[in-house]
């Protein structure tokens, strides 16, 4: 039997809601979550570093065919800059 005393949160049924059928919109078009990249301005991609942050020290940068080739990124869309940065970076591991 159901517990009655269980409820759903509304974080949850917005979840639910909002996430469930954008996955299932992407699995229609083809298209896997892992291959779902988000725009350079959505993550606030620039062509110069932050410090020492920069897209060639970054775990999620794809190299171009040289160290001052532009490349790829993971996560965010387009050709990137070695150069780059945005608030995607995430140290490399050692």
């Amino acid at each position: 039997m159901r517990d009655l005393d269980q409820r759903i949160s509304r974080s949850d049924f917005v979840r639910g809601v909002v996430i469930l059928p954008a996955l299932a919109g992407l699995l229609v078009a083809g298209i896997t979550v892992a291959e779902a990249k988000g725009s350079q301005a959505q993550f606030k991609y620039q062509t110069k570093p932050n410090g020492t942050k920069k897209c060639s020290n970054c775990s999620l940068f794809i190299p171009g065919k040289t160290a001052t080739a532009t490349g790829t990124c993971k996560v965010v869309d387009g050709t990137i800059s070695p150069n780059g940065y945005c608030i995607a970076w995430a140290a490399k591991s050692s």
